[in-house]
């Protein structure tokens, strides 16, 4: 499976700012297709979590109320310039992704 998330994670001051954007429909339930009428199933992200060197500093419970490709930032405090960060999610479908990099 192609990639879906991209990450960047800058630290400045001892603070470490995470950027994401993750490419998903998140699909609520509850619009209909156009051309037959019914109702588009629901797919949504439900679990986000965010390692640093293995260690949770994130975890977000999203529904289907969050946007289509949906883009996230947050800040944490402990790391260094080098150390990995980890992303992943499992949406309503059990798909799921995950990428790594280093903080710059």
């Amino acid at each position: 499976m192609a990639h879906t998330i991209k990450i960047r994670a800058r630290i400045s001051g001892g603070v470490t700012t995470v950027k994401t954007l993750i490419s998903h429909p998140m699909e609520t339930g509850q619009r209909k297709n156009k051309k037959t009428g019914k109702l588009i199933p629901a797919h949504y992200i439900q679990e986000v979590t965010c390692l640093h060197n293995g260690k949770t500093v994130l975890d977000a419970y999203w529904g289907p109320a969050v946007s289509k490709n949906p883009y996230m930032s947050f800040r944490f405090k402990g790391a260094k310039k080098g150390d990995k960060v980890t992303l992943k999610w499992v949406d309503n479908k059990g798909q799921s992704d995950s990428i790594e990099t280093q903080i710059r």
